[in-house]
C-alpha cells in the first residue's frame, strides 16, 4: 500500500502552494518545503511556524503580512480549525478535530508501511558499513556500525531510496599471510609468529581445517601456509555471515577486495582516473593529485618499486562503485578514519563528481561495555576487544542493538550491561518494547470486553483531552522522522522518537480511561481510546522495525 502524505506534509505542502499564489507580491525566492514544529505549549496550537520571519528580509515585506497571506489561505481548509499569528509573525495552526481522526485512519490504513515516504525516491544509493579482516571474529567497533548500518539501510529505504547493503571484505595483504600462518603453526603446536593472531579462535580454526583437509600438514611450508590461509578465509568469512545473521544484519554484498585487482580491474581504474586529467607519475610513483580539491596531500597509488599503495584499492574500489550504477556512496568508518574524508572526498572530485552529494562519509566513535561499574575489555575467544557475539551474549540482540543505534555515530558511548539486563526504566529498549507489550494487553482486554476498535471506531469529535490531542500529535510526527533520520544519516532519530512516543503513551494511559471500570458499559469513547491504542502499537512496531528491534506482544 502506497504511503499517505501524513496532516503535517500536507499542511506544509499548502503553505507552500500559497506563497507560490503570492509570488508577484513577494518577489523573491520561495520554499520548497515548510519546516512545522510542534509547539511545546499546546495552548498555541498544534503546529507552529516560522517562515514569515525567514521570508521578511528578501521580500521586503513585514513579517506579519506575510503571515497574513498564508493565515487567509489556510483557514480556507476544513482540515484546520484556527490560525492565529503570534508575536512578530509566528504562525500557530490547530487542527480540526477530523484532520486528527484522519491521522489515526492513515496509520492504521497503511499498516507497517505508516511514516514511509518518497523523499530519495529515485537515489540509488550503496551503503558500505562494516569493513573487516577475514582473519578473526567481529568486534566491537564492528557491532555498533552493523546496528547502526543495518538501522541506516532499513531508513534510507523507506524514504524510498533503492539501498545496496555492502560488506567490505579486506582480503587482499599481508595480514592475509599472517592468518594463515597463524593456523599452521596452531595446527602443528608451534609457536605463533609474533605478529600473528593469538586468539583461541585460531586453535579452533586450525583444527577443524585439519579434521576436514588432513593433507594440509604434508605440504610444504610455503604451499601449507597458502592452504590454511584459503581454507581459514572461507570458515572465518562463513562465521563472520551467521553472527551477523543472527544479529539480524544482513547485507545484499560481500565485496572482495582481492577482486579490485583481477581481470585488469586496477588497470582500468587508473584509466579512468587519468581520462580525468587527475593522475600523474613522479620519481617512478604513480600519484593522485588530489590536492587539486582539498586534500593536504597528493595520494599515490603505485609505488616507485610498483607495489601497490593502500589508496590503490579506495581509489578503484571508489570507481567500482560508480561504475555499479549508484549515486550515492556512504562509507560507514570508524574512529581511525578521519583522515579518509578528506581523501575520499577528493577522490570522487577527481572522477568529476560532486563530492557534496555522491560521497558520504561517517565516522564512528568507540564503544566502551561496562559491568559491575568495571569496563569490559578483554574477549575470551579473540583475545583482544570483546566480540559481538560475546556482546550479544550479555545482553540480548534486542538490547545490543537498540542502544547501539539510538546514540549519534559521532559521539563515543558507554554500553551499561546491567542497566541492559534490567526490567525498568532506566532500559531503554525495555521502556519501548514495555509500550508496546502494554498496549496489546489493553487491546486484548477491550476484544474480550466486547469493545470494538479500527478504522470504523476513530470518533475524533470525542478526543478532546490534552493527552489524547498530544499522543495523536506525537503520531503524526513520523513520517518527518523518518524522512530526517534518512537525509541526515542519523537512524538514532528513530529510537529517540519512539521512546518519546512511549512516554507520551505511557502519560496518555495515566489520565484517559481506555477500559470502561466495574458494570460500566462500553462506549463510543472508549473505542476511539482503545483504536488510538492501535495506532500507537503500530507506529511503536513500525519504529522498531526499522531499527531491526522486535515489538513483543507479551511482556
Amino acid at each position: 500500500m502506497s504511503a499517505v502524505l501524513s496532516i503535517q506534509d500536507q499542511i506544509s505542502a499548502a503553505i507552500v502552494q500559497i506563497l507560490q499564489g503570492a509570488k508577484n507580491q513577494l518577489n523573491c525566492e520561495l520554499p520548497t518545503q515548510i519546516a512545522l514544529e510542534r509547539p511545546k505549549n499546546r495552548d498555541h496550537g498544534d503546529y507552529a511556524t516560522s517562515i514569515s520571519l525567514a521570508l521578511a528580509k528578501p521580500s521586503g515585506k513585514a513579517p506579519r503580512e506575510i503571515a497574513e497571506i498564508i493565515k487567509v489561505g489556510l483557514e480556507a481548509r476544513e482540515d484546520i480549525a484556527k490560525v492565529d499569528i503570534a508575536g512578530p509573525g509566528f504562525i500557530n495552526i490547530t487542527l480540526a478535530k477530523a484532520s486528527q481522526g484522519a491521522t489515526i485512519v492513515n496509520i492504521l490504513d497503511s499498516g507497517a508501511k505508516f511514516g514511509h515516504g518518497k523523499v530519495l525516491s529515485g537515489k540509488k544509493i550503496n551503503l558500505e558499513f562494516v569493513s573487516a579482516n577475514p582473519t578473526g571474529p567481529l568486534h566491537l567497533g564492528h557491532t555498533r556500525w552493523a546496528a547502526t548500518g543495518d538501522a541506516l539501510g532499513r531508513v534510507l529505504s523507506a524514504a524510498g531510496a533503492d539501498v545496496t547493503r555492502e560488506f567490505y571484505v579486506n582480503d587482499r595483504g599481508n595480514q592475509m599471510e599472517l592468518f594463515g600462518a597463524s593456523l599452521r603453526t596452531a595446527a602443528l603446536g608451534q609457536p605463533r609468529p609474533e605478529d600473528g593472531y593469538h586468539g583461541a579462535y585460531i586453535e579452533d580454526l586450525a583444527k577443524e581445517i585439519v579434521a576436514a583437509h588432513p593433507e594440509v600438514l604434508k605440504l610444504d611450508e610455503a604451499q601449507s601456509i597458502s592452504a590454511f590461509r584459503d581454507f581459514g578465509y572461507h570458515l572465518q568469512l562463513d562465521q563472520q555471515r551467521k553472527v551477523l545473521d543472527a544479529f539480524n544484519t544482513h547485507f545484499d554484498v560481500w565485496f572482495s577486495e582481492k577482486s579490485l585487482y583481477e581481470d585488469n580491474f586496477f588497470q582500468h581504474c587508473q584509466d579512468v582516473l587519468k581520462s580525468k586529467g587527475h593522475v600523474f607519475d613522479l620519481d617512478g610513483a604513480t600519484w593522485l593529485r588530489t590536492t587539486d580539491f582539498g586534500d593536504d596531500k597528493d595520494r599515490v597509488m603505485v609505488k616507485s618499486d610498483g607495489t601497490l599503495a593502500y589508496f590503490a584499492s579506495d581509489s578503484a574500489y571508489y570507481i567500482s562503485k560508480r561504475e555499479r550504477g549508484f549515486d550515492i556512496l556512504i562509507y560507514m568508518l570508524g574512529a581511525d578514519h578521519h583522515g579518509y574524508v578528506n581523501r575520499l572526498k577528493a577522490l570522487a572530485a577527481c572522477n568529476n563528481d560532486n563530492p557534496d552529494y555522491n560521497i558520504d562519509v561517517l565516522i564512528g566513535q568507540m564503544v566502551k561495555i561496562m559491568e559491575g561499574g568495571e569496563e569490559v575489555k578483554l574477549s575470551k575467544r579473540a583475545g583482544t576487544i570483546i566480540t559481538l557475539e560475546e556482546l550479544v551474549e550479555k545482553v540480548g540482540v534486542d538490547a545490543a542493538r537498540y542502544t547501539l543505534i539510538r546514540y549519534p555515530v559521532n559521539t563515543p558511548m558507554v554500553m551499561d550491561v546491567d542497566v541492559l539486563r534490567s526490567r525498568t526504566n532506566e532500559n531503554p529498549v525495555y521502556y519501548v518494547q514495555y509500550a508496546h507489550a502494554r498496549i496489546c494487553g489493553v487491546l486484548r482486554n477491550a476484544a474480550e470486553l466486547g469493545i470494538k476498535f479500527g478504522t470504523d471506531q476513530v470518533h475524533p469529535e470525542l478526543l478532546v483531552h490534552e493527552r489524547e490531542r498530544e499522543l495523536i500529535g506525537q503520531l503524526g510526527q513520523f513520517p518527518g522522522v523518518i524522512a530526517s533520520a534518512a537525509e541526515l544519516r542519523e537512524p538514532h532519530r528513530v529510537a529517540r522518537y519512539v521512546e518519546e512516543l512511549a512516554g507520551v503513551y505511557h502519560r496518555f494511559y495515566a489520565d484517559c480511561r481506555v477500559l470502561p471500570l466495574g458494570d460500566e458499559a462500553p462506549s463510543n469513547l472508549h473505542s476511539a481510546r482503545a483504536t488510538l491504542c492501535q495506532a500507537t502499537a503500530q507506529v511503536i512496531a513500525n519504529g522498531l522495525e526499522l531499527l531491526g528491534v522486535s515489538a513483543p506482544e507479551k511482556m
